[in-house]
């Protein structure tokens, strides 16, 4: 079994189980590493040979558990124009082995007690599928699930969720929308579900329209910014995976109109200081360096910080930046609510004052 040895660089798992899930979905079952620990709702990066570049860096949430011990799961969806998921699953079989980052994301409940209203649409259900299965097992709140698909034949996961729906129906309303019966799920349509559950948490994933009328529609309703949660990671760029041996629908979401980023401030002559925290420890860290990025800074000064694209391009490195100032040099996932937040992402920032607060629990 692999061990994790650094908690923020490349894997190699081995393919334990391919699932056909539906005639476009496939879920890949991973061995999984001891020592890995994920939330419910984050994502891996898997690497994709490709002639072109050597590497396609792909996001694929994570549809397994952190609770279901021994395995990994990430279920991809077949796009007409996608490469990487039709490269994974016209070649992927049990014993291939894929290099994958360690789980990354930020869409992920905060409390598993907390009362949930979940909306997915397609592949949308995969990290959906994560967080309903955590808060059902480890929680005590209830959860509402709307799930839309074209018709009965793409719905992924259908039978497992009839099976939680039996086994906690006290605790869990299951709402199949099928456009082939019910026409497009319209944030207009989907209203009346959104205002008599207006108290829960509310996590949105799935194609862009429908996720940006979805989360539109929960602002107009009032759900506070801390109460409405979107998956926000694009198809990415670059090859983030460094030197490491390539072997060998989906969650991947493009959420489409992403905060405006502000004018650079004038750069930094002199060193700045960090202040922080990570899973409980703290760290203050001298000689931030104005022209290196805040996770490059993290990582060089042992600081395991999370990450995955190193582009700006998805949330894997997010963090919440308290106190001080910084500058980000890109940004395609953060909306102007995040900012309002201080929500920012440590891939793309310098630092402006003298002293900067951050931290990775939000």
């Amino acid at each position: 079994m692999t061990e994790v040895r650094d908690p923020s660089g490349p894997l190699d798992l081995r393919v334990l189980e391919v699932v056909e899930e539906t005639g476009d979905a496939r879920s890949l079952v991973l061995e999984a590493p001891a020592g890995l620990t994920y939330k419910p709702g984050q994502f891996l990066t898997l690497a994709v040979p490709s002639e072109q570049t050597g590497v396609a860096a792909r996001c694929y949430s994570l549809s397994s558990a952190p609770h279901e011990t021994g395995h990994l799961q990430v279920t991809v969806k077949r796009t007409a124009d996608g490469y990487a998921s039709n490269w994974i699953c016209d070649n992927v079989r049990p014993g291939t082995t894929l290099t994958v980052l360690p789980p990354s994301g930020i869409f992920t409940p905060a409390d598993l007690d907390a009362d949930l209203l979940l909306f997915a649409g397609g592949s949308g259900i995969t990290p959906v599928m994560s967080i309903v299965k955590s808060a059902l097992t480890h929680g005590s709140g209830h959860l509402v699930l709307v799930y839309a698909n074209r018709d009965e034949s793409s719905v992924i996961f259908a039978r497992e969720l009839a099976e939680l729906s039996e086994k906690y129906v006290d605790r869990f309303v299951l709402v199949h929308w099928l456009e082939s019966l019910q026409g497009l799920p319209t944030a207009d349509r989907l209203r009346p579900v959104a205002e008599y559950f207006r108290s829960y948490d509310a996590f949105v994933c799935g194609p862009g329209p429908f996720m940006g009328g979805v989360v539109a529609m929960l602002k107009e309703l009032g759900f506070p910014r801390e109460r409405r949660h979107q998956e926000k990671f694009v198809s990415l760029g670059g090859n983030p995976f460094g030197d490491a041996a390539i072997s060998g629908g989906s969650g991947v979401v493009d959420i489409g109109d992403p905060g405006a980023e502000e004018p650079d401030p004038p750069l930094r002559e002199t060193p700045a200081r960090v202040v922080g925290d990570l899973d409980g420890e703290e760290f203050a860290l001298d000689g931030w360096d104005p022209g290196t990025p805040l996770l490059d800074f993290l990582l060089s000064q042992g600081v395991g910080a999370p990450y995955s694209c190193r582009e700006g391009n998805c949330s894997a490195c997010a963090c919440i930046v308290t106190d001080g100032e910084v500058s980000m040099r890109a940004n395609d996932v953060l909306d102007a609510d995040d900012l309002a937040d201080g929500i920012r992402l440590a891939c793309q920032s310098l630092p402006v004052s003298d002293e900067v607060r951050i931290t990775y629990s939000g």
